[in-house]
């Protein structure tokens, strides 16, 4: 076995790459891929077997929005072994090689960790961070002005320009450098929960559930009237909101799984946030 990395160009080991992300997690990268949202910000670490993909980091590299001043970071996803190859140490061979390589390049290298591997992640210096999630209740006197339904993928360009032109969700907490996470989801997540404002010149992704509404984000290529998007009734927030004048309410947030943070020399990691969902890799 070798160790690999930056091979998206490998026709083989890429997609010996996609087809264990496929088995492992049920992830589809192809698409993604084909339409070029795989950029040079992802790079998976991985060891071959031949031209296999059995074991894989993956790092995203972006960019964490905290009190509107930008921060390095590094956003660890895609974590997996071929069941043939467990028990060998070869997951704990590339954190050690990722930690290495990028020593002293980042402010906070951060993932999400599902509950089987909790005891994992604290053996190279991550901490479990709580969030919290923000609500609303939108009085009747406001509501979303009219919002077109757009359409993956006859809408894609449009969506494109968008997602890679934004400004950040939230100056308190988000993330920038992220638009191929965000298209990953865009194609995988929410095809049919995408939602146009004219006046805005944004798009709403949010689903209505239980008589509340989740809204996932707001992606825009500049600030937004929050008031012309939001619906009569409860919005819960999937990112950490800090609209002017809008009063908001925070609870602990219970995800499946737990955010790890390793902080770099002299950062702390903000308290009271919610990782924006387009993000998460």
């Amino acid at each position: 076995m070798k160790l690999v990395s930056n091979y998206r160009e490998n026709n083989e080991l890429r997609k010996s790459f996609i087809q264990l992300a496929a088995d492992i997690f049920g992830l589809d990268f192809t698409n993604w891929h084909e339409k070029g949202y795989w950029g040079e910000r992802y790079i998976p670490y991985s060891f071959a077997d031949g031209g296999r993909v059995v074991a894989n980091v993956s790092v995203n590299e972006l960019d964490l929005i905290l009190n509107r001043e930008s921060r390095k970071a590094l956003q660890i996803g895609t974590v997996m072994t071929h069941p043939d190859y467990r028990n060998k140490g070869l997951s704990a061979k590339l954190m050690n090689h990722v930690l290495a390589e990028y020593e002293g390049k980042y402010d906070y290298m951060y993932l999400f960790a599902n509950d089987s591997v909790l005891d994992f992640y604290p053996k190279f210096g991550f901490e479990r961070v709580e969030e919290y999630q923000y609500s609303t209740r939108v009085p009747s006197d406001t509501g979303r002005a009219g919002l077109r339904k757009l359409e993956v993928p006859a809408d894609l360009k449009q969506i494109e320009k968008v997602v890679y032109g934004r400004v950040p969700v939230s100056q308190s907490f988000a993330t920038a450098n992220s638009g191929g996470i965000t298209m990953y989801h865009i194609l995988n997540v929410f095809p049919d929960h995408l939602h146009y404002s004219e006046e805005e010149n944004a798009i709403v992704i949010f689903t209505e559930e239980n008589s509340q509404v989740q809204l996932y984000d707001v992606i825009s290529t500049s600030p937004v009237n929050i008031t012309n998007l939001l619906p009569e009734g409860e919005v819960v927030f999937h990112y950490t909101p800090d609209y002017k004048g809008l009063k908001v309410h925070s609870v602990p947030f219970k995800r499946e799984g737990t955010l790890f943070v390793k902080s770099g020399v002299g950062r702390e990691f903000p308290r009271f946030v919610k990782h924006p969902f387009t993000s998460e890799a």
